[in-house]
């Protein structure tokens, strides 16, 4: 059978070449005779694994000395209370509420302190993203937070918020590495891995330096300690080794396409074939605010609640899978990762212009 168009929101397509190396690696990696599923994470041919990968990922992103690195687990999920845990020591933090994820971030920091939801876009079910030129950030506000990329609606920061010298915290699960971005304007930025970067399993967090201490909200267990991991080069207790290996694969294969300026020209092409598709389509709409599309994600309707789950069906019979958009949405959503070619946006137009004709 041969490959489908993966349009999956994550776990989501990776790239050809990286799971076909993975695949003749499989039994033995460089000559050790054995998987890296099978390797000790404290052998030495592993510690040059996930050196190798993190060295890739500062190179890619410039990362600058004063910032870690850390490969960790428990998903973007878990942060949503490690952050707190580690970060809010006045007891207050700022929200900006653009999505599902950040909507749970802000409820999870709620149990720890005050955490004030300073801009949403609710009202509009989450399709787009408020002014925040000007919030009233809290005096004493530990930080603010947003998710950079809405993964569910569709939505991107085209612009960081004004935090006004406050510390930002961003969730870039669903942009990650999909463009530059520069680092010293993030106090913490981290994401699951299993949208843009590898498989499931994996969580990466790059943190300035500075705010790695022991001084954090007590009770705060030794595994949920930024400073445990930190200290421990991720090595703390047995890491996700297989996930982190093909991340690393990832890594280099950025590094072969010309880097994350490379990959954003791409991204930004086939985003406008999309998009530009739906601005002109009489039957498909996007549902987002134009300047707030998100390159990665992209979702939209028919309207009518028989016709998207008709377009599902046809389309996944024709080789698209996992158009279906989010359940609080409905409709459909394609996700279009650094992974997913330029042939297969052409090709699923094709496909929406057919449908329209016969519809």
């Amino acid at each position: 059978m041969s490959r489908v168009y993966n349009f999956s929101a994550g776990p989501a397509v990776l790239p050809e070449e990286v799971l076909k190396e993975a695949a003749a690696e499989m039994l033995d990696y460089h000559g050790s005779g054995m998987s890296v599923m099978e390797m000790s994470h404290r052998s030495a041919i592993y510690a040059s694994i996930i050196t190798e990968a993190e060295q890739d990922l500062r190179d890619l992103l410039h990362i600058p000395e004063n910032y870690k690195v850390m490969f960790l687990q428990g998903g973007a999920s878990q942060q949503f209370a490690m952050i707190p845990m580690n970060l809010m020591k006045n007891r207050v933090a700022d929200y900006i509420v653009t999505g599902q994820w950040a909507k749970k971030a802000y409820s999870e920091a709620c149990k720890f302190g005050t955490a004030n939801k300073i801009a949403s876009s609710e009202d509009q079910t989450f399709s787009y993203i408020p002014d925040c030129s000007d919030l009233p950030i809290s005096k004493d506000a530990d930080y603010v937070y947003i998710c950079e990329n809405n993964t569910i609606y569709g939505t991107k920061f085209k612009t960081l918020p004004n935090t006004k010298g406050k510390d930002l915290v961003a969730d870039v699960s669903s942009c990650f590495l999909s463009e530059p971005a520069d680092i010293t304007k993030y106090a913490v930025m981290y994401g699951g891995v299993q949208k843009n970067i590898g498989p499931a399993g994996v969580v990466i967090v790059i943190m300035r330096e500075d705010l790695i201490t022991d001084d954090v909200l007590p009770g705060t267990p030794t595994m949920l300690k930024y400073k445990t991991h930190a200290d421990a080069g991720s090595l703390y207790n047995t890491p996700p080794a297989y996930g982190i290996y093909i991340c690393g694969k990832v890594f280099k294969w950025l590094k072969k396409q010309g880097g994350l300026e490379a990959i954003q020209k791409i991204n930004i092409q086939k985003a406008k074939i999309l998009y530009d598709f739906l601005d002109e389509s009489t039957l498909f709409k996007g549902t987002v605010r134009k300047e707030d599309r998100s390159l990665m994600n992209v979702p939209f309707i028919t309207g009518d609640k028989d016709l998207d789950a008709r377009f599902i069906a046809e389309s996944k019979a024709a080789g698209f899978e996992n158009l279906k958009g989010h359940r609080t949405v409905g409709g459909m959503r394609a996700s279009i990762y650094n992974a997913m070619p330029i042939e297969g946006v052409e090709k699923l137009v094709a496909f929406m212009k057919e449908f329209e004709k016969n519809n």
